[in-house]
C-alpha cells in the first residue's frame, strides 16, 4: 500500500500506477466498518487492475471555531492498518499546510443547499467541504468517488458540485452501516459514554417508527415530526432537526409529505453531535 503524504508524491504515484481506473473514497480518518463497506465497494468497483485511493484529512475549513477539530481522533497508524485490510492501493496523508497553501483564498460556494439544514447549524462547513474535495479530486483524478449517505446532506452538495462545475467524476451514495441496534457508524460515536450509547440508538428507532407511519398512509407533516421529536427527546437527546424532506432539494414538507421523502435527524447528546437519515419511497 503505497502512502504520500504530499501532492507530488501522489501525483507521480498517479502517473506510475496509471492504466486501471482510480477510486477514490474521501474520509477524515478515525476508521471504522463504516469506512470499510465504502473501500469494499471501491474494490469492487476498480477491479483486479483498478486502484483504489484512500485520503485521510481532518480538514480545518469545515470546522467551525466551537467545534471539534483539535480533539477529532487521529488514530493514523490504526487507520494504516484498516486499510491494508481493506485491500486499499494508495493513501494520500496531507497536511493542512500542504493542501492549503500560504495565501490561499480561493473557495467553492455550496450554493442554497449549503445555507439549510447543517448549512445554517454551522455556518461555512459546506464552503469548506465543497473546497477541500474539490482539491482532492483535481490531484487524484478519480473516475468514482464513493460518499456513504449518513452524511446525505454533504452527498447531495457533493453531487451537485460535480455536475455543475462538470468535473469527469461518478460520485456513488453507498448505504449507511448501522451497529446492531441501528446506530450509524461514526467516528464522533467514540465520544460517547457507555450510557450515551445506549441513548443514542433512540435515533434509528424514531426514524423506524416514521417510516413504519409512513408505510401505513400517514403524510401528515407536523405529526411525523413531532413523532420523530418526542421519541428522540425523551432518550435525553437535544433535537436541532427532525424533519421530513423531499430528498434531492431538500426542500422540507410543510404540510404533507409527498413521494419521495428522506427524513432528517441531527441531535446533540453531551457534547457529541450526531446525524442521521432514511430515504422512503
Amino acid at each position: 500500500m503505497n502512502i504520500c503524504k504530499t501532492i507530488s508524491e501522489f501525483r507521480r504515484y498517479r502517473r506510475s500506477a496509471a492504466g486501471g481506473k482510480v477510486i477514490f473514497v474521501p474520509t477524515m480518518g478515525a476508521l471504522h466498518e463504516g469506512h470499510g463497506s465504502l473501500v469494499r465497494m471501491a474494490r469492487r468497483l476498480a477491479g483486479s487492475d483498478g486502484i483504489v485511493a484512500v485520503s485521510i484529512f481532518v480538514n480545518p475549513t469545515q470546522f467551525g471555531p466551537q467545534e471539534d477539530f483539535h480533539k477529532y481522533p487521529r488514530p493514523f497508524e490504526q487507520d494504516l492498518a484498516h486499510l491494508a485490510a481493506w485491500e486499499a492501493d494508495a493513501v494520500f496523508f496531507p497536511s493542512p499546510e500542504e493542501m492549503y497553501a500560504p495565501g490561499s483564498a480561493m473557495s467553492i460556494d455550496p450554493g442554497p443547499l449549503g445555507s439549510v439544514l447543517d448549512g445554517a447549524i454551522r455556518p461555512g462547513h459546506f464552503r469548506g467541504v465543497c473546497t477541500v474535495v474539490a482539491k482532492l479530486l483535481g490531484i487524484v483524478e478519480p473516475a468514482s468517488m464513493i460518499l456513504g449517505q449518513k452524511d446525505f446532506q454533504q452527498q447531495l452538495i457533493l453531487k451537485h458540485m460535480v455536475r455543475d462545475l462538470n468535473m469527469p467524476v461518478e460520485v456513488v451514495t453507498a448505504p449507511t452501516l448501522r451497529e446492531p441496534d441501528g446506530l450509524a457508524m461514526s467516528s464522533r460515536n467514540r465520544y460517547l459514554s457507555p450510557d450515551q450509547r445506549a441513548q443514542a440508538g433512540s435515533i434509528y428507532q424514531a426514524l423506524s417508527w416514521a417510516r413504519h407511519e409512513y408505510s401505513g398512509g400517514v403524510r401528515d407533516a407536523g405529526a411525523l415530526e413531532a413523532g420523530l421529536s418526542e421519541r428522540i427527546g425523551q432518550a435525553g437527546l437535544e433535537v436541532q432537526y427532525a424533519l421530513a424532506c423531499h430528498p434531492e432539494t431538500l426542500e422540507v414538507y410543510r404540510q404533507t409529505v409527498a413521494t419521495p421523502c428522506v427524513f432528517l435527524i441531527a441531535a446533540t447528546l453531551g457534547t457529541t453531535r450526531l446525524i442521521d437519515n432514511l430515504v422512503v419511497a
